[in-house]
């Protein structure tokens, strides 16, 4: 047998291992299988990461994305949705469209009228006097996660998603009209000063002590 021969029965037999391999991974729908992400992220979510945790390449996610925009945005005669796939911060993210955000604003001012809880008064406390402000430097400064009751603020109307910081693309919040419209103010340049409230006299809310 020449080196050649042996090479070719080497690349051979590494196309039938691969083969093999790829018999027993299950056929993944791109599209598909790309909204289950979406649709339980915190974050936006890159089209690296996306492929990383679905094993495909790079360029596939990346087709599937320009094929989802298409069909939310109701290209080719399809019906526009009432959300969209939106890239922000470096990430792709679903977003309810904006001419539907006042009806979203509507529903959960009348089915949501409970009271925040402590943790959710706290966080928007760390908000309004921090903004903007990431989740993980709230997560940081309340020293729990917050997630789940940033979603709460979101839900209810309370906090928006004001930017997203140019290094690490992680989204920015700060307060929105409708809680100054509840605090019953014109501006957050009227909310009280944090300082006289606490025992050290300190402003308070510090990510460090320096």
């Amino acid at each position: 047998m020449t080196a050649n021969e042996q090479t070719d029965v080497e690349v051979t037999v590494e196309d039938v291992v691969e083969a093999t391999v790829a018999e027993h991974v299950p056929v993944v729908d791109v599209e598909r299988a790309i909204e289950a992400i979406l649709m339980i992220a915190d974050e936006p979510q890159s089209m690296v990461s996306i492929a990383t945790a679905m094993s495909v390449p790079v360029k596939a996610v990346k087709q599937a994305i320009e094929n989802l925009v298409n069909d939310y945005n109701g290209a080719n005669g399809g019906v526009e949705r009432g959300f969209e796939l939106r890239e922000v911060g470096g990430g792709w993210r679903l977003y309810v469209r904006e001419s539907y955000d006042h009806v979203v604003a509507d529903f959960v001012l009348t089915q949501n009228p409970t009271k925040l809880s402590q943790a959710a008064l706290e966080t928007l406390a760390v908000i309004a006097y921090k903004q903007p402000i990431s989740r993980g430097q709230i997560a940081q400064i309340r020293a729990v996660n917050v997630d789940s009751v940033v979603r709460t603020l979101l839900s209810r109307g309370l906090i928006t998603e004001v930017s997203s910081d140019a290094e690490t693309g992680a989204i920015l919040y700060g307060t929105s009209d409708l809680l100054l419209q509840q605090l019953g103010i014109n501006s957050l340049d009227e909310l009280p000063l944090i300082s006289p409230l606490l025992p050290d006299g300190q402003e308070g809310f510090d990510v460090d002590a320096s």
